[in-house]
């Protein structure tokens, strides 16, 4: 493995890893604000989070935290950017 797939990959990992802790937190912060009746994250920025990498860890906040588990946007949504995301992550590292 040359040193640029090698950082190449540790870049992707890193960014996932923060997407999906930033897509979790997100997720908890929602709820709080929501039980809270306080200005809360717009949808299309928790979809973003998701898309940016974070699709495993907003079902795992959506789960945990018991938020948007109603909406079907969400509980198949969220899956769906998951399973491209998955794919394309495997795309990358075949390369």
């Amino acid at each position: 493995m040359h040193f640029f797939d090698f950082l190449r990959q540790n870049i992707l990992l890193i960014w996932l890893a923060a997407s999906n802790i930033a897509a979790f937190a997100a997720m908890g912060i929602d709820k709080y604000k929501a039980k809270h009746n306080k200005w809360r994250i717009p949808e299309k920025s928790i979809f973003l989070l998701a898309a940016l990498g974070g699709s495993a860890g907003g079902i795992a906040g959506m789960y945990f935290f018991r938020h948007k588990t109603r909406h079907k946007k969400f509980t198949l949504g969220f899956p769906a950017i998951l399973c491209i995301q998955v794919g394309l992550f495997t795309l990358i590292c075949l390369q």
